[in-house]
């Protein structure tokens, strides 16, 4: 054996040697985002296990065509105000006005508190006929709490 083979030896060793430390390093990496995103999925449906909303009151008042509803939380998950989403007849409505236990101000919706959110005709196209068949509230992490009891006052 000359040269040649012992230098071509070498020479295959190295390339294996790079090519494994190449694919330790993709190898790794693709199982820490793995474990990342199954920690942040475990976390989310902690949340959504947590969270419990209930739809308290709905009222509608003919004169004015506002919507008012009052939904409790009553999970152990602290909501996001903003992050609140309101359906009226399956229709998404922008609130006019919210709440929290009467401060309008924050946007932290904590366990054991009242979210009053006002609707107007005009920001709610489903409001513009007549009093609504259906009210639904949805949390940020998709938990939702339904009423089809709408009180007309007025």
């Amino acid at each position: 054996m000359g040269f040649g083979v012992s230098g071509s030896t070498a020479v295959v060793f190295l390339g294996v040697l790079i090519a494994s430390g190449t694919l330790y390093t993709a190898a790794a990496g693709s199982a820490e985002q793995l474990s990342d995103a199954r920690s942040a999925e475990s976390e989310e449906l902690l949340d959504r296990r947590n969270t419990v909303i209930n739809v308290a009151s709905v009222t509608y008042n003919t004169n004015t065509s506002t919507l008012t509803v009052t939904a409790t939380n009553n999970g152990t998950t602290a909501l996001s105000v903003a992050d609140t989403s309101l359906l009226v007849d399956n229709e998404f409505a922008i609130p006019d006005s919210t709440a929290v236990d009467d401060d309008t101000a924050t946007d932290v919706w904590a366990p054991d508190q009242s979210l009053v959110v006002t609707v107007d005709a005009d920001t709610a196209p489903a409001l513009d006929a007549t009093t609504p068949d259906r009210v639904k509230v949805v949390a940020e992490n998709g938990v939702a709490a339904s009423n089809t009891t709408v009180e007309e006052v007025g």
